[in-house]
């Protein structure tokens, strides 16, 4: 069975408004053993943002930048790598043929393959079970889904629209390296951005950050350790700092990823003034939600359905839960499940993935930073533990001496951390940073949504010489520190 691009029908058990990666999930896992017919809706390319110009890209230009940090950092290999620096012509065309060159066409045929029909054009809500599509009215017998993924936020600066700034697409399909630039923000964009155009070339990059950390909803040291990174490759972090206005003279519709216009002055809150080439906004994202026709501050419950109507469903960033791909995803098959389940009439339960919601939503979420080095966390930090009220323990190793580290490098830096709720000894939280640490969050996330106790995680041999036995020098310094707490 395949589907169909644009095809002349007005109904369909169930309506997709969003082709990135939640609402893809939600439309396969809805038809994939149902009987049940979908087409998913999308004014832009099929995939979304994540394989054109968030994840998927982004990680295509970090990846040289960690092979040479690392090259540079071994000794048989330093020689040869000293004083190199990245081709810039060849990962960007590496980045391009990554993204299939902004093509959707692999992504369609994916869909239609698996038997989803889909739409070119703009969908809204309408009403109960019912989109519009550019005049064109559409039916679902069953669910109408809502997976619009997010929008940049633009801080209300004087000049700051004028000036045409960029965002986190430009900076992920990047054609063009700007000399000068300034970096409004201190997240995970705007610490990945400044690495990767650091190593390519940037000269000048200079961060604002209102806050005193980058990473703000990290554990402190990960920030730090980062900023400490950034800073040395020559990049000045500058905290407790804020943007006044911002001025730019001669602005020009260039297109995505290259300059904007002409130089760009900004004014700090200090009074002082910088020069740029470019200034790139990384001050967080807010759900796509507006003019799909949603009710205005809607949530989702545990099945992903909006405020208990039991048709229509948010999924992905649009939820406002979570603005990582893979909980979108996650997401997605929770929604697909309970569409089949509802429409087949079998109780909600019986869905393996709506039996462990409540592990999963706001416990046992991973994330990556791919800063160099990296970050990985999954679960909560201790300062989200204790705010709700958990009886929180913490242990932290440093990395420097784990024997997987060292045969990486040569001067391997790094710090891991868990936290514990003392009264279940289960695991919470837990943090990892250094170099090549984002394969560790996943062990974290099944401990987390598990509910494995750390007595039973002992048991769970790390191979050596990896990474991975960071854990079990993790549950010996727990111990050390419980023995002591008794001893005392």
């Amino acid at each position: 069975m395949t589907g169909s691009l644009n095809p002349d029908r007005s109904e369909w058990d169930v309506i997709v408004v969003g082709a990135g990666p939640a609402g893809e999930t939600a439309a396969f896992s809805a038809t994939r053993f149902s009987g049940l017919d979908a087409v998913i809706v999308e004014p832009e390319l099929v995939g979304g943002e994540c394989p054109f110009w968030a994840c998927v890209p982004s990680k295509a230009l970090l990846a040289p930048v960690h092979l040479l940090s690392t090259g540079q950092d071994l000794g048989g290999v330093r020689e040869l790598l000293a004083d190199r620096h990245l081709d810039v012509d060849g990962v960007l065309n590496r980045r391009d043929a990554i993204v299939d060159y902004f093509d959707d066409g692999r992504q369609v045929n994916t869909v239609l393959d698996r038997g989803v029909d889909v739409i070119r054009g703009r969908g809204r809500v309408r009403g109960e079970k019912t989109v519009s599509v550019d005049g064109r009215t559409l039916r679902a017998r069953h669910a109408v889904v809502v997976a619009t993924g997010s929008t940049p936020d633009l801080p209300d600066l004087p000049g700051l629209r004028r000036s045409r700034p960029w965002f986190s697409r430009d900076v992920t399909a990047v054609q063009e390296i700007p000399r000068r630039l300034l970096v409004l923000g201190g997240g995970l964009v705007a610490c990945e951005s400044a690495t990767w155009l650091r190593a390519l070339g940037a000269v000048q990059i200079t961060m604002v950050v209102r806050s005193n950390r980058l990473l703000a909803q990290q554990e402190p040291f990960a920030g730090e350790v980062v900023a400490e990174s950034l800073r040395a490759s020559g990049v000045d972090v500058r905290f407790g700092q804020a943007v006044q206005r911002v001025d730019r003279s001669t602005v020009n519709d260039t297109g995505v990823g290259r300059i904007h216009g002409g130089p760009v002055t900004v004014t700090l809150d200090s009074g002082q003034t910088l020069t740029v080439d470019e200034v790139l906004v990384g001050a967080g994202r807010r759900p796509a939600a507006d003019g799909l026709g949603l009710p205005d501050g809607f949530g989702v419950d545990e099945h992903m359905t909006v405020d208990g109507m039991p048709w229509l469903y948010a999924v992905g960033d649009v939820s406002g839960e979570s603005y990582l791909t893979h909980i979108g995803k996650y997401q997605g098959r929770i929604a697909g499940e309970v569409i089949a389940a509802r429409a087949a009439g079998r109780p909600l339960d019986d869905a393996p993935f709506n039996r462990h919601t409540d592990r999963v939503r706001g416990r046992a979420v991973p994330q990556v930073v791919f800063t160099d080095p990296e970050v990985g966390t999954a679960g909560l930090t201790e300062a989200a533990a204790r705010r709700q009220d958990h009886a929180v323990e913490t242990v932290e190793v440093d990395l420097s001496n784990l024997s997987g580290g060292r045969v990486r490098r040569e001067h391997y830096r790094g710090r891991a951390k868990l936290v514990v709720d003392r009264r279940t000894d289960t695991l919470l939280g837990a943090t990892f940073v250094g170099t090549d640490v984002a394969e560790l969050t996943h062990a974290a996330t099944v401990a987390i949504a598990a509910g494995i106790p750390t007595s039973a995680l002992r048991h769970a041999v790390g191979s050596f010489p990896t990474l991975s036995e960071v854990w079990s020098y993790l549950l010996e310094a727990l111990d050390t520190k419980r023995m002591a707490a008794v001893g005392g």
